[in-house]
């Protein structure tokens, strides 16, 4: 039994707020600057490959920043890491601005890049808020911020267009708009994180070392942190059983989500309907986060994982069977879709952090985003592969029978341990 101090618990409530508030700028940022980098890239480029690689540029930029951020959240706390994130993609904002406004595609993947690191502090907030949270409470702590990403990701595609408007009545490039007001919002979240996360939460647990029993730590005999991807070899059953979880569900959300919108223009359908599918698809993403916390807390880690396994097997059923010109239909798949996707990284998230050892959490937890953005990279590439090779009903397929194992071995683990 794990008792937490009341001024860990006044400290954790303000951690949980000040996080919140940098998730909702956070994910503005990163929606307001990747809403139209896809049309930019292609315009300043000529070519639609090079609009392809401008969501990539800014997956693999996550990827990338995910373990010097987490090496030095180990080292010094949460603050500096999610400072590095956000500052990093404040500056490959403002790189990507100027990029625009002189017309270098070549310099604005660079800038997309490094914008990565924003999404890379956005997946990382999720975890500084369980570091001081309750055992039995972490999992409604960690998707607390999860949720918070939804507000920022509705308000920040509208942004753009009014931004890239302000930029041309200045007599720059629309373009350069909505990069500006990014690294504006960034900026934003780097002063609140700067002053506002006092104390470190990942400081104060390490300092206060409340007991838990992970499942399994990570870590070898001799007590030194495992560092880079050394870690996998570290950890145990339940934590690679959560590593996977969450990679598997962000990677199928990815591909059958990027193939959506290329599936339903088959049949001519207008950006709006298309608009309104995705919409859906994002809504249920975040706005069941809380829901899928509370589960975690109360029915426990696993269950919860083998549940959003279940609902990426469904959405791929649903999705994948859909006809290009039904729009309801899919509209439902990826719905599906996005709660399997909000269930498996509530759930896995949390798991993964309780079954390492508090100074090895941070490690383990960024080998995770990093093995989660390249799935996600490597996901949104091969799915338009088989789509083009074969079909989005192949696509549904694949991505069901990918997470029918996950959900197996998630529904063996749940009769053989107890509950938590």
């Amino acid at each position: 039994m794990v008792t937490v101090a009341p001024q860990v618990e006044r400290v954790q409530r303000k951690v949980v707020r000040v996080l919140t508030g940098t998730q909702i700028l956070g994910s503005a940022a990163v929606t307001i600057g990747l809403a139209f980098s896809t049309l930019i890239a292609a315009s300043l480029s000529g070519s639609e490959a090079v609009g392809g690689l401008a969501q990539t540029a800014a997956v693999a930029g996550a990827a990338v920043l995910a373990l010097p951020g987490a090496r030095l959240a180990q080292r010094s706390g949460r603050r500096p890491a999610l400072i590095l994130g956000y500052g990093m993609g404040g500056l490959g904002a403002l790189i990507a601005a100027v990029a625009v406004g002189f017309g270098l595609w070549q310099v604005l993947l660079v800038g997309l890049l490094l914008f990565g690191g924003a999404s890379s502090a956005n997946y990382a907030a999720r975890y500084a808020a369980t570091d001081l949270a309750h055992p039995q409470r972490r999992a409604r702590e960690l998707s607390r911020v999860v949720w918070a990403a939804m507000i920022g990701a509705i308000i920040g595609p509208n942004l753009a267009d009014p931004a890239g408007r302000a930029a041309a009545s200045l007599g720059l490039p629309a373009g350069v708009g909505p990069f500006l007001l990014a690294a504006v919002v960034l900026g934003a979240a780097v002063l609140v994180i700067q002053f506002g996360l006092r104390p470190d939460p990942l400081v104060v647990v390490k300092s206060t070392r409340p007991v838990e029993s992970p499942d399994c730590c990570a870590g070898g005999a001799s007590g030194e942190s495992p560092r880079g991807l050394k870690v996998w070899a570290t950890l145990g059953p339940m934590a690679r059983l959560a590593l996977v979880g969450v990679t598997l569900c962000h990677t199928a959300m990815v591909g059958l989500m990027s193939m959506t919108p290329v599936h339903m223009n088959h049949a001519g359908s207008s950006l709006r309907v298309v608009g309104i599918v995705i919409s859906l698809h994002v809504a249920a993403m975040y706005a069941a986060s809380p829901l899928f916390g509370w589960m975690a807390d109360r029915l426990g880690r696993v269950p919860v994982l083998a549940i959003g396994a279940s609902l990426v097997v469904a959405a791929s059923g649903v999705a994948g069977m859909a006809p290009s010109h039904d729009a309801p239909q899919l509209a439902a798949g990826l719905a599906l879709l996005g709660f399997g996707w909000s269930a498996g990284m509530v759930a896995g998230s949390a798991l993964l952090t309780e079954s390492v050892r508090v100074e090895d959490r941070p490690a383990a937890q960024g080998l995770s985003d990093l093995v989660m953005n390249v799935g996600a990279a490597v996901g949104g590439a091969v799915s338009g592969v088989v789509v083009t090779a074969w079909s989005y009903a192949a696509l549904g397929l694949i991505v069901g029978f990918t997470a029918l194992p996950l959900l197996v071995v998630c529904l063996f683990a749940s009769l053989r341990r107890p509950v938590r």
